[in-house]
This record gives structure tokens, sequence and C-alpha cells, in this order.
């Protein structure tokens, strides 16, 4: 079984504004094996936190996890999905209902709700993202 830890974040600059996400996937022994800053255009900070993590998914599923612990800084992210909270918002259902969807490539998804500065790495890379307003590509480490 293949469990990959994904952190994740999204910053916008204004609400909304120029967005970026933040993607930091680790092995199970705490290695780092891809991380993502990229640049996704006008947003708000909620749809930059949800992109972030539909793209983080995607990239597991890519890798051949089986199982995945996603940790974010956001809360209202968090809440959402482990049904603590429900989607108020029209413009994050889509966005909700497709990481459900994408939850189900795998044997097994947490969500772990984390203090921004046990994200760090990702938060950089969100924020970076978005102060570029240029498109980044994947590295792999």
């Amino acid at each position: 079984m293949k469990k990959l830890l994904l952190s994740v974040d999204g910053a916008a600059k204004g609400n909304p504004g120029p967005a970026g996400i933040g993607v930091v996937i680790y092995d199970e022994s705490g290695c780092e094996i891809l991380s993502i800053g990229e640049y996704i255009g006008s947003a708000t900070n909620n749809t930059a936190e949800y992109a972030a993590l539909l793209r983080g998914l995607q990239e597991c599923a890519n890798l051949g996890a089986d199982s995945v612990l996603v940790q974010t800084d956001s809360e209202l992210v968090a809440r959402q999905l482990t049904g603590a909270y429900k989607v108020k918002s029209p413009h994050l259902q889509p966005l909700y209902n497709e990481a459900k969807r994408l939850f189900g490539q795998f044997k097994s998804v947490s969500v772990k709700h984390v203090p921004r500065e046990k994200n760090k790495h990702a938060d950089k890379l969100a924020s970076s993202a978005a102060e570029s307003q240029n498109s980044g590509s994947p590295r792999s480490r």
C-alpha cells in the first residue's frame, strides 16, 4: 500500500486577486517527492485552497497512491471535507464535489487541519506563485 502525505495551500493577493497554489507531496518516510508552485489567475483564497487540493490529489493518483493524508492550514476546507461544515458558497460547491470524487480514487483519504507553521513549504510556494503571476511547473525531487 503506497501512502503519501499531501500538503496543500492556496493564496490570493486580494480576495479575489492574483492567486497561486502550493502542493508538496511526501512519501511515507517524510521525503519530499514533488513540489508545485503555480499561478492560477484571479481567484478567491478559498478557491485557491481547493485548486491546490485538487491538483495535489491528481498528482497523488498519478504517483500510484493508495492512501493519502491531506494536510491544510485552511480550517474551512478541512472542516468542509470532513463534514463538520456545510459548503454554503455556490462557487465552492463544484470544487468540493470534485475533491470528493477524487477521494474515490484512493482506498483511504484523511484530512487534517494544521497550523500555518506546520504548512510552511506549501504556503511559501502558493504565496510566491500568487505574487509571480507566472505559470510554474512541477519540480520533482
